[in-house]
C-alpha cells in the first residue's frame, strides 16, 4: 500500500497532467540535457493499466506502450494464468489486481488504461475509470448496450476524457480512398449499403451449457468474470471467449464485427442514428424442431433493415442491411463474377451502392482493406490488395497515447479516428441491430391461448431519447440489470 505522502503526490502528479493538457503539451526538462537523443525523462511516461490483459487485451497495452516508451503501471485480469501470462512475462514490473475497483483504489498515479474485457464489463470499468479522471482505450464494441454508450459518451465529454474505441482499422489510411470516391460524388445519389460477414465462428443459437463448477481453474476468479451479470456457477465454454454468443455477456456477431464493418460507410457517408430497424433470424433444427433460437443467446443468423435520414453525402434517404452467419448479398452485375465482393472469398465486406455505380471493401481492421470502385460507365479503381503497416494496427493505440499527452483539447485528441464523441454514436447503431434481434423473440399470450411473437414488426426509433416508440416491451433492451456492486 502507498502511504499518504505516495498517493497525494500521485494525484498532484495526474492533476498537474490533467491541467497542463489546456495548454495541449507538457512542459519537460529538454530531453537532450538528460540523456541524449531518444531519451524519455519519467515525467514524460504515462502510467499505463490494462483491465482485460490477455487475448486482445495483450496486444492493446503493448501497443500503447508504443515500444516501451510509455510505463506500464498495472495490470488487472481475472485469470493471470489463462492468457494473461504474457502480459505477466512481458511487463513483471507491473502490479496485478484481479480487481479494477482494487487496482484504481491503489494506484492512484495511473494516467490511461486500455479495456479489453468481455462486453458486458466494458461501461462498468471506464465509468469506474472516468469518475478518476482517467483517459479510457477500450474495446468495440464501447459498450454492451445503447444506454451505456449514451452514457460514457456524455460523461467523456463532461469529465474531459480522452477516448478511443478498439475498432483499429478506423485509422487504416486506406479508408481515405474509400472517403475520396464517396466525396467525389462518382457514385451519383447513395441509396443503398450492404453489409454482412461469416461470424459467428463461436457457438451461438442455443441455450447456455449447464454450470458444472468443478471445472473452474483454482486461479480463476469467476465471480469477477460474470461482473454486472447475474450470478450463476462456473460454466465452461465460456471463459475466455465463447462469452460472444450469450447476451448476459456478448453482443453476437454484430457487436465483434459490426464496429469494424459498419464504421465504413457509417463514418465515409456521414451517418447519425437510424430511424427504424426490422430483423429476421435464421431458423435452428435440433432432434426436435425449434422455431426459431434460445432467448438467452444471440441467434445463428440474422438479416437486419434499418433506415438512415438523408444526408450532405449521400443525396437522399439511406438503406442499410446487415446479414450475419455467412449469409451475404447477392452479387451486382457491375461486379464481375470472378471478382471477390468485400474481402477474401467475399466472407466479408461492405457494398456502399449509388446511382452510378458502387464502392465495395473489406472489414475494416487489421486484414486489408481492398477497396474497389466500379462505375457503370466501366472505370473501375482499385486499392491494394495487401497493405504495409509501418505501426501495429495502423498506430491507432499510440496516436490514443498521444492524445493523452497532449490534452483533451489538443489536434491530437481532434484527430482521432475513434473517441467517444464518433464511436459512441456509432455503437449505437451497431447495438440498434441486437435490440431489433431481442425484440424478435418477444412472446405473450393471444386470444386464443396460445403465444403469439409480438416483436416482429419495423421498430421506431427515436434517437435522441433512446426509445422505441412503437413497441414499448422493446425498450428493456436500451439497458439491462445489474448485479449489485456493478451498476452504470
Amino acid at each position: 500500500m502507498k502511504n499518504d505522502h505516495e498517493e497525494k503526490s500521485a494525484l498532484s502528479r495526474k492533476e498537474f497532467i490533467k491541467k497542463s493538457a489546456l495548454a495541449s503539451s507538457f512542459i519537460f526538462v529538454p530531453r537532450h540535457v538528460l540523456g541524449g537523443i531518444g531519451y524519455t525523462a519519467p515525467s514524460d511516461r504515462l502510467n499505463l493499466a490494462a483491465i482485460g490483459a490477455g487475448g486482445k487485451g495483450f496486444s492493446d497495452i503493448s501497443n500503447a506502450t508504443v515500444n516501451g516508451r510509455e510505463r506500464v503501471a498495472a495490470l488487472c485480469d481475472v485469470h493471470f494464468s489463462g492468457s494473461a501470462s504474457r502480459a505477466v512475462e512481458a511487463f513483471p514490473d507491473a502490479a496485478r489486481y484481479h480487481d479494477y475497483r482494487e487496482m484504481f483504489d491503489r494506484e492512484p498515479d495511473i494516467d490511461a488504461v486500455t479495456i479489453s474485457t468481455p462486453d458486458h464489463v466494458h461501461a462498468p470499468a471506464a465509468k469506474a475509470a472516468m469518475e478518476r479522471g482517467i483517459h479510457v482505450y477500450v474495446q468495440k464494441p464501447v459498450t454492451h448496450n445503447i444506454r451505456e454508450a449514451r452514457l460514457l459518451t456524455e460523461m467523456a465529454r463532461e469529465q474531459r476524457i480522452v477516448t478511443q474505441m478498439g475498432n483499429q482499422g478506423a485509422s487504416n489510411p486506406l479508408l481515405g480512398m474509400v472517403q475520396g470516391w464517396v466525396d467525389s460524388g462518382v457514385l451519383g445519389n447513395i441509396t443503398d449499403v450492404k453489409v454482412w460477414t461469416n461470424r459467428p465462428v463461436w457457438p451461438q443459437g442455443f441455450a447456455m451449457p449447464e454450470p458444472d463448477p468443478s471445472q473452474k481453474p483454482d486461479d480463476l476468479e469467476w465471480e469477477l468474470w460474470l461482473g454486472p451479470a447475474a450470478y450463476r456457477p462456473y460454466t465452461p465454454q465460456l471463459h475466455p471467449f465463447n462469452w460472444r454468443g450469450w447476451w448476459d455477456y456478448g453482443t453476437g456477431a454484430l457487436g465483434d464485427v459490426g464496429c469494424h464493418l459498419i464504421d465504413i460507410p457509417y463514418r465515409t457517408l456521414g451517418l447519425t442514428y437510424p430511424t427504424d430497424a426490422e430483423c429476421s433470424v435464421g431458423t435452428i433444427f435440433t432432434r426436435m424442431w425449434t422455431p426459431d433460437y434460445h432467448p438467452e443467446g444471440c441467434p445463428a443468423s440474422s438479416f437486419i433493415t434499418m433506415h438512415y435520414d438523408a444526408t450532405e453525402k449521400t443525396g437522399g434517404p439511406i438503406t442499410m442491411t446487415w446479414s450475419d452467419g455467412g449469409i451475404r448479398p447477392s452479387r451486382l452485375e457491375i461486379i464481375p463474377p470472378d471478382h471477390d465482393m468485400g474481402g477474401p472469398g467475399s466472407a466479408n465486406g461492405v457494398l456502399i451502392i449509388g446511382e452510378n455505380g458502387v464502392i465495395t471493401t473489406n472489414i475494416n481492421d487489421s486484414s486489408p482493406l481492398m477497396p474497389k470502385l466500379y462505375l457503370n460507365d466501366g472505370t473501375t479503381e482499385f486499392g491494394p490488395e495487401t497493405e504495409e503497416n509501418e505501426e501495429p494496427e495502423y498506430g491507432h493505440q499510440r496516436m490514443w497515447v498521444d492524445a493523452c499527452k497532449a490534452g483533451y483539447d489538443s489536434a491530437e485528441h481532434r484527430a482521432l479516428t475513434s473517441s467517444f464523441d464518433y464511436a459512441g454514436p456509432m455503437t449505437e447503431t451497431v447495438l440498434m441491430g441486437n435490440l431489433a434481434i431481442r425484440s424478435y423473440m418477444l412472446r405473450r399470450e393471444n386470444s386464443r391461448g396460445g403465444m403469439e411473437y409480438f416483436g416482429r414488426k419495423k421498430l421506431l426509433w427515436d434517437g435522441e431519447n433512446m426509445r422505441i416508440t412503437n413497441l414499448e416491451e422493446a425498450n428493456q433492451y436500451v439497458g439491462r440489470e445489474y448485479r449489485e456492486g456493478w451498476e452504470v
